[in-house]
């Protein structure tokens, strides 16, 4: 399966990024390189994190990392794993 970054999710990874990299930067490259390998493993079994609270589709997931909640769509048609949008897990916008 291949992965596609929605351009709302970049921008609020970037958004995220930059927040983190004003305190403390090395933390932030930490951060992105972790997400990254936790969002590659994805594919491996799309179905493992459980269905969106936020969305009525049983293809949409919520993927918990540190405390920031990650929003995907499985689509088995196109065989892709699209990552609509990274926000903190109590704060969705």
């Amino acid at each position: 399966m291949r992965i596609i970054n929605n351009p709302e999710f970049s921008k609020e990874l970037k958004d995220i990024l930059k927040n983190i990299a004003n305190d403390k930067p090395l933390a932030s490259k930490k951060f992105a390189k972790e997400l990254k390998e936790n969002i590659k493993n994805i594919p491996n079994n799309p179905y493992m994190y459980p269905p969106s609270q936020y969305f009525n589709d049983k293809d949409v997931r919520d993927m918990t990392y540190k405390k920031y909640t990650i929003v995907y769509q499985v689509v088995l048609e196109r065989n892709t794993i699209e990552i609509m949008k990274i926000f903190n897990k109590n704060k969705p916008s």
